[in-house]
């Protein structure tokens, strides 16, 4: 890992938080790296082009989001990504159209609960199915499937709307 921010360095992305000398209290001799953070990464360094995890963030700018997606989509990997707006429909946007496997909105890493889907796309996938989130569950568990109809009920009369549509 400190290999990559090195590298990231070498390349000319901007260290903005250095943590290659984090020493662990209590662990001075141990192998450990603090969070990291480079800015102004281009996306021919080896640090945007290859998938480097934790603690290592990069930020990676663009003009306009039609560039963004772009960006995004072109990469051989997928694991995550994250926009930063208050644009509701940039958000919507981006999160439908861009092939990522987890997207954060406002959020900069886009891990979700244990019950959602952890893991990405493309090169970032391994085998067929994420190992957490509900590919997982349904891989350790039965499912079921309850088709339910209520003729009568406290509604008066048939609706040929959605609930939401109200």
């Amino acid at each position: 890992m400190r290999g990559y921010v090195d590298v990231g360095v070498k390349e000319g992305a901007k260290l903005v938080v250095d943590g290659r000398d984090f020493k662990m209290q209590g662990y001075e001799k141990g192998f450990f790296i603090g969070g990291c953070l480079f800015d102004d990464v281009k996306p021919e360094m080896r640090i945007y082009k290859e998938e480097i995890f934790g603690p290592v963030l990069s930020v990676v700018r663009v003009p306009d989001f039609d560039q963004a997606l772009k960006l995004v989509n072109d990469h051989e990997y997928g694991n995550g990504t994250a926009i930063f707006t208050r644009d509701g429909d940039a958000a919507r946007a981006y999160s439908t159209q861009c092939k990522v496997g987890m997207v954060g909105v406002n959020v900069p890493i886009p891990v979700p609960v244990a019950f959602h889907s952890f893991g990405g796309w493309k090169r970032s996938l391994f085998g067929d199915m994420n190992a957490y989130g509900p590919e997982g569950v349904r891989f350790y568990t039965k499912t079921k499937t309850v088709t339910s109809r209520w003729p009568t009920g406290i509604r008066a009369g048939a609706e040929f709307i959605m609930p939401t549509m109200k």
